[in-house]
């Protein structure tokens, strides 16, 4: 299976991207909804989490207060370390088994720690959605009704913009409109594809 890595920074338009690959019937693993699956209320990492935070980052349907952990994790670096550790594993795994049912062409892994974790190792191409900063802090607190300090202190702890250009195969720039993208998306479609046949062929070959 050929897998392209799809990331980029805080609101820069992973989503939208993403949405556009499913309409040319591809497969795309979302990172984020993995790991809001492993702390589902079943999920054995949330009760871990409640005895480390305590019971007032639960709602009260019992599910994850995504919001307040985030405020707990990005004021404190040692905190957010140890969430990593317990989940980055978890959503490894998980992320492993929804590879193994794909059945398209090629699959991307869109995941906004994909460079920050060894999730890059599970791509043989990655592609960066870019954004300027000011684009990103306007569209996350318009999106997420989050103060500004916050949103600065979530993109401090990403890998900094010019590193994650440096590691990109590909980019795709985000600073227009909807409408703009989907050129950028059909053009990149028809390089994966012959990119995956060639690597099934390589494959046979072996």
């Amino acid at each position: 299976m050929f897998v392209v890595g799809l990331t980029g920074g805080i609101s820069s338009g992973k989503s939208a991207v993403s949405h556009l690959f499913e309409q040319l019937a591809v497969t795309v693993i979302d990172a984020d909804q993995v790991a809001r699956e492993v702390v589902e209320p079943c999920e054995p990492a949330l009760e871990k989490i409640t005895r480390r935070f305590g019971p007032e980052i639960r709602l009260a349907n019992g599910g994850l207060d995504r919001k307040a952990l985030r405020k707990i994790v990005f004021s404190d670096p040692r905190q957010r370390d140890w969430l990593e550790q317990l989940l980055h594993p978890l959503i490894r795994d998980r992320i492993l088994l929804k590879l193994d049912r794909c059945d398209s062409d090629y699959a991307i892994l869109a995941s906004p720690l994909l460079l920050e974790t060894d999730q890059h190792l599970l791509v043989n191409h990655i592609v960066v959605v870019d954004v300027d900063e000011a684009t990103q802090i306007s569209r996350t607190v318009a999106r997420d009704n989050t103060d500004i300090a916050q949103v600065k202190a979530i993109i401090a702890a990403q890998m900094p913009h010019d590193e994650r250009i440096t590691k990109a195969d590909d980019l795709i720039d985000n600073s227009g409109s909807f409408a703009d993208l989907k050129p950028q998306i059909e053009q990149l479609h028809l390089k994966f594809l012959a990119q995956a046949r060639q690597e099934q062929e390589s494959d046979l070959g072996k």
